[in-house]
């Protein structure tokens, strides 16, 4: 079923706001309530920066390494190397960790051979079939001028696709793919979701909030760490007022004798505040935010005391690998989609999706093979091909240990 052009424009409308926030998060660009009870007025609207959000994100994508399509019968893998796959990929798998969904736009050039951009998800939506993972229908913005208004937009059918400027058509192409020449990228799909759920919860926003507010009132603490607050008893009545912040922060203050011509003024300094609390603070919310991304504290900024060995990396990033296993999974997916359909395009004859099934994405491993891993293979490796001799050859290795 098809909706149309009007409603997948509404719709668009309606989601990119939350690709948008997802992606000042990411640009630490994001603003954060102030409650308004520790900062001056002069500071209420100073922001801190913290890199979490980028840093949890980065952290995964810098980990998805594809290596090649096994049983590439279309020639697959030529296809994403003549479209710089070293750019095209880490692009893609970026933009739907951060928005949950990113797209790859299949088009020509002049020879007649496939090209593919990526289209980030406040830029491109469609209706999705989740048997396939393929949209049904979809819209894309693929230019706006220097006010964000759209200027060159496409939409996409099984049949046809049409291109828009201004709001006028301007040009319609006959479709060689029996799908829409628009690929959705996604992260960790589910029947709810079917264009899945953004690396940055909401979890990860409400936790980076806080942190900048803890990171606020310790600016604001500090200033008082370094030249404490002082304090006077005794004064006439008629001495003049100072403003409360000039006189909590001057380095110098006069006072004069009362009226009864004795002086009886006392001054005092308070206490040294402590830095302490808003350390431990900041700390907590750093566990809080690993755990809900799968990081450690050693990777948030708070390192341990000891060095960790390879062994204890891994174990304490066993969360984190098996994150990089789901998004294998999921982006797997959409990337075969995408070549599937480029091929199409190439041969100009509809495949059908189904010719696929043996064909299937390959990826690195999420952590490489240290110096003692390595050794413990060559080991495993000589006992098996002892027993076995003609079983382990170069990709079954692969497949059992990723090298």
């Amino acid at each position: 079923m098809e909706y149309g052009l009007a409603y997948l424009k509404n719709k668009l409308m309606l989601k990119a706001q939350r690709v948008i926030t997802r992606y000042g998060f990411y640009e630490m660009k994001n603003l954060t309530f102030d409650f308004g009870i520790s900062s001056p007025p002069d500071l209420r609207y100073w922001n801190a920066c913290v890199g979490w959000c980028a840093k949890g994100v980065d952290a995964l994508n810098d980990r998805l390494a594809f290596r090649k399509f096994k049983n590439d019968v279309f020639g697959l893998d030529e296809i994403l190397n003549m479209n710089n796959r070293d750019t095209l990929l880490p692009s893609a798998t970026l933009g739907a960790l951060i928005a949950s969904c990113s797209f790859i736009y299949v088009s020509e050039d002049e020879t007649g051979f496939p090209r593919l951009q990526v289209i980030d998800g406040a830029n491109a939506t469609g209706t999705i079939d989740p048997i396939t993972g393929m949209l049904t229908e979809g819209y894309a913005v693929l230019e706006r001028n220097e006010l964000g208004a759209p200027v060159l937009e496409a939409y996409f059918t099984k049949d046809f696709t049409a291109y828009y400027k201004a709001g006028e058509l301007v040009d319609w192409r006959e479709n060689k793919a029996p799908y829409p020449l628009l690929v959705p990228v996604i992260y960790r799909p589910d029947a709810v979701r079917p264009f899945g759920h953004s690396r940055i919860s909401r979890a990860c926003m409400s936790l980076t909030g806080s942190a900048l507010r803890t990171i606020k009132r310790s600016e604001i603490s500090a200033e008082f760490y370094s030249f404490p607050q002082k304090w006077v008893t005794g004064l006439d009545q008629s001495a003049e007022q100072m403003d409360n912040w000039k006189a909590a922060m001057s380095a110098m203050m006069r006072f004069d004798v009362n009226q009864d011509g004795q002086d009886h003024v006392k001054v005092g300094q308070f206490g040294q505040q402590s830095m302490a609390p808003h350390l431990d603070q900041l700390r907590m919310f750093a566990s809080l935010f690993a755990g809900e991304t799968g990081l450690t504290l050693d990777d948030l900024g708070f390192p341990s005391a000891n060095p960790s060995s390879a062994e204890a990396i891994k174990a304490a990033h066993e969360n984190l690998r098996l994150a990089v296993k789901a998004a294998h999974n999921s982006f797997g997916v959409g990337l075969l989609n995408a070549c599937f359909l480029a091929a199409c395009v190439r041969d100009n004859f509809k495949y059908s999706r189904q010719q696929l099934y043996s064909t299937t994405p390959q990826w690195y491993p999420a952590f490489p093979a240290d110096a003692s891993m390595l050794g413990a293979i060559g080991d495993a490796i000589g006992k098996i091909a002892t027993n076995y001799p003609n079983y382990m050859d170069e990709e079954k290795i692969f497949e059992l240990t990723g090298i």
